[in-house]
């Protein structure tokens, strides 16, 4: 039987003993605040982060270059944490070695079939980006890759997903985005935090017309 997304659910919950943990770990911080008191901070980390690399892992703004409009490629994903299908940009860790541009191609590739070209200039690789300051210290780079749509490679592009994952693409044009969110968070999904925040700052783009 094909893969269905709505066959996920969660079935069981539980505690998870620190030693059990493979993606994560927990942390104790103690440390000075603003008026030198000593206070406890409670956090997560990644212990996968490569010894040699400041990030965790990348986000890919995959961007379909079609003669009707720009379009981003998405993806549709079950997520356990939150119960839910989520729609969100392709993404994923750091190998050792590794700089951003180079996994972000890498990724694209294994998860979508596509092949990209990283956007020239300060566009293509942002600045460090985190995730959830205030209870982890994950963080990625955003790139920015252009998707020749023209280019035979993207005609039939074909993942090459992991045993574990099921991911299903599509594109939305940018233009509409903000309210493709939208839509997309009625129909029950739940909208990864990277999406929404392009979405938003287009929408923002257009309604202070200051491109």
């Amino acid at each position: 039987m094909a893969p269905d997304l709505s066959n996920c659910r969660v079935l069981k919950e539980e505690p998870l003993a620190s030693s059990d943990a493979k993606w994560t770990a927990l942390r104790k911080i103690t440390y000075n605040n603003a008026e030198n008191v000593s206070k406890i901070w409670e956090s997560a980390v990644r212990p996968t982060r490569p010894s040699n690399s400041s990030i965790d892992a990348v986000g890919i703004v995959a961007i379909l270059e079609k003669p009707s409009g720009p379009e981003l490629l998405l993806q549709k994903q079950y997520r356990p944490p939150i119960d839910k299908v989520c729609i969100e940009v392709p993404a994923g860790l750091v190998d050792e070695g590794e700089d951003a541009e180079s996994c972000a191609l890498r990724e694209l590739k294994e998860e979508t079939g596509y092949v990209g070209e990283v956007i020239k200039g300060t566009l293509g690789v942002t600045p460090v980006m985190f995730n959830d300051p205030g209870f982890c210290n994950t963080n990625l780079n955003m790139v920015h890759v252009r998707l020749d749509m023209s280019n035979p490679d993207n005609q039939n592009p074909r993942p090459e997903l992991e045993e574990n994952e099921f991911i299903e693409c599509f594109s939305i044009p940018l233009k509409t985005l903000y309210e493709e969110c939208r839509r997309l968070e009625a129909e029950g999904y739940a909208i990864d935090a990277r999406v929404l925040t392009l979405a938003e700052g287009i929408e923002v783009a257009r309604q202070f017309k200051i491109v």
